[in-house]
């Protein structure tokens, strides 16, 4: 599929045929994030893969209740490890979500370029998911993705953008 076509027909998917995910499928999906650019090659990453219904329930519970989450064949919690590097100036031990959102942005538009959908989910309590998924201390919970084949069709492509007119400014901000 064309690099751009799957850019242009991404879309947030929130139903999902209950069709499994075959392990190669997911292995290249997997293998998009994991050769994401990240500051000094710092790779502050981890992906936690749940596929059994009762841990994607009490994961959707986790994320304000939206439980179409638990509906999708995969859902990935991606997380970042705090670092000490201060991007900007002003970033701090967070600075990582920059490296972990590039690594789960490759995820998605892999997942796209095989067919499937998924939804980059930011609505959760990131200490509950810590404590029920065992997650270090020193790491946090960037995103949760719930991928899965769309229960219909839901790659279509979107007037709902700015134009390139409003969001762009030529050598200084305007």
């Amino acid at each position: 599929m064309d690099f751009y076509e799957v850019i242009r027909t991404r879309r947030s998917v929130r139903s999902f045929k209950p069709d499994p995910i075959p392990e190669d499928v997911i292995k290249r999906v997997l293998e998009a994030a994991r050769i994401a650019p990240s500051g000094s090659n710092r790779q502050p990453w981890k992906f936690i893969l749940i596929k059994e219904r009762s841990a994607k329930e009490e994961v959707a519970k986790l994320c304000h209740g939206q439980g179409f989450i638990a509906e999708a064949p995969l859902v990935i919690v991606a997380c970042g490890r705090r670092i000490d590097f201060n991007r900007g100036d002003y970033m701090g031990d967070m600075s990582m979500l920059v490296d972990v959102s590039i690594a789960v942005d490759h995820l998605v538009l892999a997942a796209r370029a095989e067919g499937l959908g998924s939804c980059w989910i930011g609505a959760f309590n990131n200490s509950a998911l810590k404590e029920f998924l065992g997650i270090p201390e020193d790491y946090n919970v960037v995103a949760v993705i719930p991928i899965g084949y769309p229960a219909r069709d839901a790659f279509k492509e979107t007037s709902d953008r700015k134009p390139l007119g409003e969001i762009i400014c030529h050598e200084r901000f305007q």
